[in-house]
């Protein structure tokens, strides 16, 4: 059983610092331009590097190309690379084959029908990350949206899937999410923030607080 939580979208080593010392077991970092919690490659190096040793080191990509997979293995040397675009299931074996280490995918949950995608993937990944489809407005993220998916949808999950929980999650919600859903793990981004791509301290302490409770409740 992992009960794994991952603190995503970490721009700022003093940030990253805070979820580091709260327990954070998975801490994200965003290559995605569009994105407000995006960092350059030099930044992505540098949080990398603290982070070495002390939490499992995840590097999210958007429909990335083969250039931009190695830019961000070489720079960032992540644990784990995490598929947040609209790759193919063959595409991200592809990724998987040549980057020689764990890959997951996120897929988007919006109804029941939307679980029929984890499939297709659920052979060819480590992890499968199910996230609430992004809202339909022109230039809406992939993620980190900060909106939640219906978790009752979850009941007939083939429970041998192992996946991780996203989408709106944050310190007053992920215990009741945990308790309805059973995951592996959890992941949050904008639940912990103060504004878009700007992480709370407080609230990173408070739902890593809430989510490790829940997780050993789940366990009782």
């Amino acid at each position: 059983m992992d009960n794994l939580i991952k603190i995503c979208g970490l721009s700022t080593p003093e940030t990253l610092d805070v979820a580091l010392g709260a327990g954070a077991d998975m801490v994200g970092f965003v290559r995605f331009p569009k994105s407000p919690r995006h960092v350059s490659l030099d930044l992505g190096h540098k949080l990398s590097l603290q982070a070495r040793g002390r939490a499992q080191r995840v590097v999210l990509l958007v429909n990335p190309g083969d250039e931009d997979v190695a830019q961000a293995i070489e720079a960032l040397n992540p644990d784990l690379i995490q598929l947040h675009g609209s790759e193919s299931p063959e595409r991200v074996a592809e990724i998987r084959t040549m980057v020689k280490r764990p890959v997951m995918k996120a897929l988007g949950i919006a109804e029941a029908s939307d679980l029929q995608a984890l499939q297709p993937y659920a052979g060819g990944v480590d992890r499968i990350l199910l996230d609430a489809k992004p809202p339909r407005r022109a230039g809406a993220l992939p993620g980190g949206n900060g909106i939640a998916f219906d978790w009752r949808l979850l009941n007939g999950l083939d429970r041998k899937v192992s996946f991780m929980l996203s989408g709106g999650l944050d310190p007053d919600n992920v215990a009741e999410a945990i308790r309805l859903t059973k995951p592996q793990a959890v992941d949050v981004s904008s639940g912990v923030e103060s504004g878009p791509g700007l992480k709370d301290p407080a609230r990173i302490e408070a739902f890593i607080r809430a989510a490790r409770t829940a997780f050993a409740a789940a366990h009782h």
